[in-house]
């Protein structure tokens, strides 16, 4: 075929920076939106964190059109799409070595080993809790240890995770470890022998079974049911765990009242002996909105404390009033930049409200009554209430969050599949799972509901549950099935 040239017009989506920047602020939660207008305001010298002006005082309406969240939300698609044994050993590992240099030609080794050694700073203790391997580096370094012991300890407890367990096998430990220093097995077997001696009680354990044993010897041998309960946890734990106690009864010729102070024993162990030494950092979430009761009925509205305290600099804006010259133009720019980011911000702010608004005029039951009163709710009513597309409710319902009189909740919460009743009508996931939560709580615990039965009972007040979706949902509330809840 002879090669032409055709011209042809075709209708398409161009996303402008300002639109652009209105998705993106959309989706991100108060934390993140913070961070971005942090980082914004680095680089844009007209604006600033404060009450100065606001954005009506120095928006001009007729330099800019609004940004409809429905033209937000059409053109969402295309943009995301650009975005981018013991003692004996306890005994000879505390006496005193013959050669005291034992460690002298090694001591680079050691040092570049992590943790503090045995040296202790009592001053870091006043900043903050000590971590785990610091807990027992103090303790190593207050006792008699000889220095080529304790230096020895001190190579297991860098070898600890989190949970204080020693997960390493001790002969792949002693392969690590450079020839030229001599170690033997019998050396790392004699070390963690007083490592499981230390607090707390259980740190230096291979597994849960030996954690357990750990912590039961560390009791007083006067301590009643103590001797029995190492018995099962040696022979018996996964009996134990399964709750199979017929046979444990079959095995020990116990009876009821011995099985169950045993199980209580257990129950107030610690299987992860390091856990309060991890220190984590607390994330608190402000809600983006709060619901209230008025006049009878629930209502939201925005929440101050999530709403970015942002304005325009009163100085350069009136600089740019007065002189307008090419010199200015960077400056007007970034000015137009500013009003565009407020623009957006607010944009943001009134499409959580109405969004949020909506919700709660569905769920009215579920804020006076509970989860157990929860409606069947999907985006596209709401999308089609607001005349929004179905991909900004997503969007403004992600890591949203909403102050109620049952905690916060994010606004997803309130979205969820349903289950038909005989009636015709329909109910809540949200619902049912919490019926079946209900359900178990006050169930007898030496006669658990099982699935089926649960089902049945859901069938008997008008909810067509199948027995599997029952073991669906709860799973999902991480709730052991009935076998693992009978207790003695």
């Amino acid at each position: 075929m002879k090669p032409t040239l055709q011209l042809k017009l075709t209708p398409s989506l161009t996303l402008t920076p300002q639109l652009q920047q209105a998705i993106k602020l959309l989706q991100l939660s108060t934390l993140e939106l913070n961070q971005e207008i942090e980082r914004i305001v680095q680089t844009n010298p007209l604006l600033e964190l404060g009450d100065s002006v606001s954005y009506e005082q120095t928006h001009d309406k007729d330099s800019m059109a609004p940004i409809a969240s429905d033209e937000i939300a059409s053109q969402a698609e295309s943009y995301e799409e650009t975005m981018p044994s013991e003692r004996n050993e306890l005994e000879s590992f505390s006496s005193p070595e013959e050669n005291a240099d034992w460690f002298g030609d090694h001591e680079t080794f050691y040092n570049t080993r992590e943790g503090h050694g045995d040296e202790w700073d009592a001053s870091q203790q006043a900043i903050m809790p000590p971590s785990l391997r610091e807990h027992l580096a103090m303790q190593v370094s207050l006792s008699q240890v000889n220095e080529r012991d304790r230096k020895i300890i001190q190579i297991l407890i860098d070898s600890l995770d989190e949970d204080g367990y020693l997960k390493q096998d001790l002969h792949e430990l002693l392969e690590m470890l450079p020839a030229e220093l001599g170690l033997r097995l019998d050396d790392l077997n004699a070390a963690l022998a007083y490592l499981q001696q230390l607090d707390p009680p259980g740190v230096g354990a291979r597994d849960l079974q030996e954690c357990l044993l750990l912590q039961l010897r560390a009791l007083p041998e006067e301590m009643l049911y103590r001797d029995e309960t190492i018995l099962l946890v040696e022979q018996a734990l996964d009996a134990l765990a399964s709750k199979d106690f017929r046979q444990i009864k079959k095995l020990f010729h116990c009876d009821d009242d011995c099985l169950r102070a045993v199980q209580q024993l257990i129950t107030q162990l610690n299987p992860r002996p390091g856990d309060a030494f991890n220190s984590t950092v607390s994330r608190y979430i402000v809600p983006d909105v709060i619901v209230t009761k008025v006049d009878d009925a629930w209502v939201a509205r925005l929440n101050p404390d999530s709403i970015p305290h942002l304005s325009i600099n009163q100085l350069y804006a009136d600089i740019l009033k007065r002189d307008r010259n090419d010199s200015a133009q960077m400056l007007m720019t970034q000015l137009n930049e500013a009003k565009w980011l407020l623009k957006n911000i607010q944009q943001r702010s009134e499409t959580i409200l109405s969004v949020s608004n909506a919700i709660v005029e569905r769920q009215q039951a579920f804020f006076e009554h509970g989860a157990v009163a929860m409606r069947p709710l999907v985006m596209r009513e709401i999308a089609e209430n607001l005349n929004l597309h179905e991909s900004t409710v997503s969007r403004v319902t992600t890591q949203k969050f909403m102050y109620t009189p049952h905690g916060i909740l994010e606004l997803k919460y309130f979205f969820g599949s349903h289950v038909a009743t005989e009636s015709g009508g329909s109910c809540s996931a949200i619902a049912i799972r919490t019926l079946i939560k209900q359900m178990i709580q006050e169930e007898d615990q030496k006669k658990p509901l099982t699935d089926s039965r649960i089902s049945e009972i859901l069938g008997g007040q008008g909810i067509i549950v199948a027995r599997r979706t029952v073991a669906k949902y709860r799973e999902a509330m991480h709730i052991p099935p009935a076998n693992l809840r009978k207790t003695v």
